[in-house]
């Protein structure tokens, strides 16, 4: 299927924007919904993203190499970049724009969409997904006890951090603008808060280095 979004003249929305299309089954999804583009299914509904921003893609493209060298360096779990459909309940399933699955999970990790249950989330925040991703999304990850969902607000430069919480299904929400963050679900892995906002972003070496020296 293919969808182009316009407006009242008929001239194309580069956007940001975001389409919600009703009526859909999970199979219809399945089979239409392009691998070249942010496609979700989410309780009958498809949901539709504008193309990134190239300061959206650096950032992903930033966090995956960390992630990355991090998991490789320390043999630990497998790091998955959008699109990549992750099935988190029978009618919910979401394309993060980078999540860690632990090793337990790894072997889960094929076809489409992927029944492997992540330990780490990451979604950088757009202007047009802002509720999606802090609340839709915070939602759905916490009802699948996703352990760790990190959203990254590039607009208000800041760091929300959900953590499961002492409530069954609930995210307790700690936002961090700058300062170290370590992650609860990947072991041993922090970044700093200000390398996110750094113009441009800082070289992914040194920031590795920094991560995997002996600690103490």
């Amino acid at each position: 299927m293919k969808v182009q979004l316009v407006d009242e003249k008929k001239e194309i929305v580069e956007g940001p924007y975001t389409i919600r299309l009703g009526g859909w089954t999970l199979e219809r999804y399945l089979r239409e919904a392009p691998e070249s583009a942010i496609w979700e299914f989410v309780r009958g509904e498809v949901v539709m993203h504008s193309p990134a921003t190239a300061e959206h893609q650096d950032l992903v493209r930033f966090l995956l190499r960390l992630l990355d060298g991090y998991c490789e360096a320390r043999g630990w779990g497998k790091v998955l970049t959008g699109p990549a459909a992750v099935q988190l309940a029978p009618d919910v399933v979401r394309e993060p724009d980078l999540f860690v699955l632990p090793p337990e999970e790894v072997p889960k990790a094929r076809g489409t969409p992927l029944r492997a249950r992540p330990a780490l989330v990451i979604e950088v925040i757009s202007p047009s997904t802002r509720t999606i991703d802090l609340v839709e999304k915070a939602q759905d990850y916490a009802a699948a006890r996703i352990p760790e969902y990190w959203a990254v607000d590039l607009e208000r430069r800041e760091l929300a951090v959900h953590r499961q919480g002492s409530e069954a299904g609930g995210y307790r929400v700690e936002r961090v603008a700058s300062g170290q963050v370590e992650s609860s679900a990947v072991p041993g892995f922090w970044l700093e808060a200000d390398w996110l906002w750094q113009e441009p972003l800082p070289s992914v070496n040194p920031c590795l280095q920094a991560l995997l020296q002996p600690s103490g």
